[in-house]
């Protein structure tokens, strides 16, 4: 098959990330990949795991983004994509337009992946105008059942996969631990909890500052590294959580370690990694890297990392919002040897593949035409 994925831009999200790991697996099935972003870091990833990029500014949520839709039906009339994979809105709006002026049968299957709960209004409807539509987890099913309206033989849950072999089994590398504490000594000899993801105020990182602030009066050799980048343009939530950090006076008991590309090894150097957004996440891909990485993950209560850890480790689940309850579970970790925890095939990179194959196959079958 030809398949062309669609997103804004490759930096360092999840969405980012599942697009690039699930172009390299369809070239490694023998499928012609093809990836149309506004590029970014991730960019050169994709052409040198075997897929094509290209470069196509379709990322802005304003009407200037429309200028794109005779570039995109250019496009897919070199290509002719048998799927085309749309993986957020502005893009989507885009393709869906460009496709309205190519004859019938000259147009592609779409299908799309709802990343997250949307906001219900035209913009965000344009997801569920798919053939089919994939949704990251059971909440984020029952979301779209709910607000789009989206029958459900057109909807498919498919967890977003972690290449497992990338974290199992894994050691971490001398040379990289003595370069991290070359630049962190602070860490040297504590017991590391990590808050991982992007810097923004839902994602929970002041709760994780009021929670560490429990923790290390009980446990002072305890260190808190919050991991994750600010988007541009919101560098003040991170000045703001500097600020508060230092007034729960924790300027040597927490370090930001910024964007890194490390996580690996950061995930098997952690003791325990946290998840407290203030809202339902709609996966939380952090979540299931850690388990992955065998390290054991405290997590409110709701969304889709909750059904990761429903699945294999409720130990690591709290009620939301209480941080004092959040401190406790993790000081009950620490005391206790690494879990031995093992992720359902679902959670795992082998099975999103195949179930999105089986999804694309499906359209084709729906449309007449013979599948890969």
């Amino acid at each position: 098959m030809r398949i062309l994925q669609a997103l804004p831009a490759l930096y360092s999200g999840g969405v980012e990330r599942g697009t690039v790991e699930f172009a390299a697996e369809l070239v490694k099935r023998g499928h012609d990949s093809f990836v149309v972003s506004n590029g970014g870091p991730m960019a050169e990833q994709v052409r040198g795991q075997g897929s094509t990029h290209i470069h196509m500014p379709i990322h802005r949520k304003t009407p200037a983004s429309f200028g794109q839709i005779l570039p995109m039906r250019r496009l897919l009339q070199e290509l002719k994509p048998d799927i085309v994979h749309v993986r957020s809105r502005m893009p989507a709006w885009i393709i869906n337009l460009a496709l309205k002026t190519l004859p019938a049968d000259q147009r592609p299957a779409v299908v799309s992946t709802f990343h997250g709960m949307y906001s219900v209004n035209p913009y965000s409807a344009i997801m569920a105008r798919a053939n089919h539509v994939i949704a990251v987890s059971n909440c984020v099913r029952d979301y779209v059942l709910e607000h789009f309206k989206v029958p459900e033989d057109r909807l498919t849950v498919i967890q977003r996969g972690v290449d497992i072999d990338a974290f199992r089994h894994r050691t971490i590398n001398d040379q990289w631990l003595d370069i991290l504490l070359s630049r962190f000594p602070q860490l040297a000899g504590k017991k590391v909890i990590m808050m991982p993801g992007r810097i923004s105020r839902w994602k929970g990182q002041l709760d994780f500052l009021e929670a560490m602030a429990r923790i290390v009066r009980q446990r002072p050799d305890c260190h808190g590294i919050i991991v994750g980048g600010a988007e541009p343009g919101k560098e003040h939530f991170l000045q703001e959580l500097e600020r508060e950090r230092n007034r729960q006076g924790l300027t040597d008991k927490i370090t930001f370690l910024g964007q890194r590309n490390d996580m690996t090894n950061l995930y098997l150097f952690a003791d325990v990694v946290c998840h407290m957004s203030t809202k339902p996440e709609p996966f939380g891909r952090t979540v299931t890297e850690a388990l992955a990485s065998g390290t054991p993950v405290v997590a409110y209560n709701r969304g889709g990392a909750a059904e990761t850890l429903q699945a294999c480790f409720r130990d690591g689940l709290v009620t939301p919002d209480d941080s004092g309850a959040f401190a406790s579970t993790v000081l009950a970790m620490l005391n206790k040897p690494r879990p031995d925890i093992a992720l359902p095939d679902r959670f795992l990179l082998k099975a999103q593949t195949e179930g999105t194959l089986a999804v694309y196959d499906k359209v084709l079958c729906q449309k007449g035409r013979q599948p890969g």
